[in-house]
């Protein structure tokens, strides 16, 4: 089920032929509609396609080989151009269709806004659904200068849709008082700076619940990923978040569906953070999809 059956363009390094066959499905989410700094994270989807060919198909930290996961490239959703209400709901949409012929979504951004519409969508087929969400900022704030649909707001929503307690924020950094105020607040488990030793400290409290798991590759140091929308000086490195998707394959939490967003592509010519995307997606896949 690609968005366009005649396209013959880029898709993620062995991926397979056949939706049916697939256990899950990788898609593009290219909107930058309400991004407060830089835009480009639209461009974010087909620059980690085209890069990952160069990627090995095997990862030795993991001991597999994309081979061994049967997963499909549907492309890009075809999003309205500046129309973020009307772009979250075509993407809530195609979503709850993978879900109902039982695939694990597989997100690549985009803004992080576009991750709300996954999480809702996940959220009404799993009743005790975790979020791990990895971010330099808490995107918990109610509204951005007046709008309600911004970058800022996706955790803070599907907080409030699932409940402030079945959230956990890792790395950190950035964000209004108010928002690190109303988190401590409500029991949500927000950790500051860190990710890695957190993590596996809560693993273990979630073995067995099904867990969706949302990236922003600006958790990572601009010196590992400067190719994002709003870069935030004191992050992780890549390493650190390697072993953090690792530690999640090596747990007994049952991810359902995962994302990763705000790559953008223009402000990196050397591809670097692209071709650290493409790994951590390969990773992704090969960690989460059992």
């Amino acid at each position: 089920m690609r968005f366009d059956e005649t396209y013959s363009g880029k898709v993620f390094i062995k991926s397979h032929p056949n939706y049916e066959e697939s256990k899950a499905v990788l898609y593009g989410m290219p909107m930058d509609w309400t991004v407060s700094y830089r835009p480009g994270s639209r461009f974010g989807p087909n620059k980690i396609r085209e890069v990952s060919i160069g990627l090995e198909e095997y990862s030795p930290y993991l001991d597999r080989e994309l081979e061994d996961v049967k997963f499909f490239d549907a492309g890009d959703i075809p999003l309205p151009f500046g129309n973020p209400e009307k772009s979250l709901l075509e993407i809530e949409t195609y979503v709850h269709t993978l879900l109902k012929d039982n695939k694990i979504p597989m997100g690549m951004g985009g803004e992080h806004l576009v991750s709300l519409p996954v999480m809702k969508a996940v959220a009404s087929k799993y009743d005790d659904l975790a979020i791990i969400h990895f971010d330099a900022h808490t995107d918990l704030r109610e509204n951005y200068e007046g709008e309600e649909y911004s970058h800022s707001t996706p955790i803070r929503k599907i907080a409030d849709h699932i409940g402030p307690k079945n959230v956990y924020s890792f790395g950190i950094r950035s964000g209004m008082k108010e928002e690190f105020e109303w988190a401590k607040e409500q029991g949500m488990h927000l950790y500051k700076f860190e990710v890695l030793e957190p993590l596996k400290q809560v693993l273990p409290t979630l073995e067995g619940r099904p867990v969706y798991i949302t990236i922003d590759m600006d958790v990572l140091d601009p010196a590992h990923a400067p190719g994002t929308g709003t870069v935030d000086a004191g992050g992780i490195t890549s390493r650190e978040l390697l072993a953090s998707i690792h530690a999640i394959a090596a747990s007994g939490v049952n991810v359902v569906g995962f994302d990763l967003v705000e790559l953008a592509p223009v402000y990196d010519h050397s591809d670097q953070t692209a071709n650290t995307a493409s790994k951590l997606i390969r990773e992704m896949i090969l960690g989460w999809v059992k």
